[in-house]
């Protein structure tokens, strides 16, 4: 079997997601550079691997896959290593349903409206990063309630659901908003400390 090859771009959220299962699962992979943000705009030859040109798409062995959910599913049941999805439907309906909450309702809040919206704009759209704070805080409350007794969100095993959320709040925590928020929830708090000293999350951290 050859590596895997991820297309993305390191500081991207979902890319980053992808990469925390690789190595959760400890599998060797290629990830092959491909920022859609250039000012040439995105190559015509990746549209062949996600005819939306978004990030990351995903190839192994021939197989081609876009979408994130998709991507790190087939990571954690193509390849041996610690399993990222619960055993029990209850425990995988749960994980499904917190990845799809954050995918829906916490990406766009957290990431641009808040974080992207305060490092990057040189004049941010205050009423924007209001509205994404108050969605935030909705999604930490749900995130409490919906949180299992143990380390992680699903209790003592790392899932999926994990991994997903992490890259999420690394960049919301980013500005000094994001931080004072997520200090008020601190199941959540405690949790994301445990998940950013994984080798996992370390090795995949954007440099500079």
């Amino acid at each position: 079997m050859t590596k895997p090859i991820l297309y993305g771009a390191d500081y991207s959220v979902y890319v980053r997601i992808a990469r925390m299962a690789l190595e959760e699962k400890g599998v060797g992979y290629e990830l092959v550079p491909l920022d859609i943000f250039a000012a040439e705009g995105i190559p015509a030859w990746y549209l062949e691997h996600h005819p939306f040109g978004r990030i990351p798409a995903f190839e192994h062995d021939g197989f081609r896959l876009f979408e994130t959910n998709a991507i790190t599913r087939y990571i954690d049941e193509a390849f041996d290593g610690l399993a990222l999805q619960p055993a029990d439907a209850c425990g995988r309906a749960r994980m499904t349903q917190i990845i799809g909450m954050l995918d829906a309702y916490g990406y766009r809040a957290m990431v641009w409206d808040v974080a992207v919206e305060r490092l990057e704009k040189a004049e941010p759209d205050e009423s924007l990063i209001a509205a994404g704070l108050k969605q935030a805080e909705t999604m930490l409350k749900v995130l409490t309630s919906l949180k299992t007794q143990g380390p992680w969100l699903l209790g003592d095993q790392l899932t999926l659901a994990d991994l997903h959320a992490a890259p999420i709040i690394a960049y919301f925590v980013k500005v000094a908003e994001g931080r004072d928020l997520l200090a008020r929830f601190a199941d959540i708090r405690d949790w994301y400390g445990r998940v950013a000293v994984r080798p996992s999350f370390v090795r995949t951290e954007k440099v500079g």
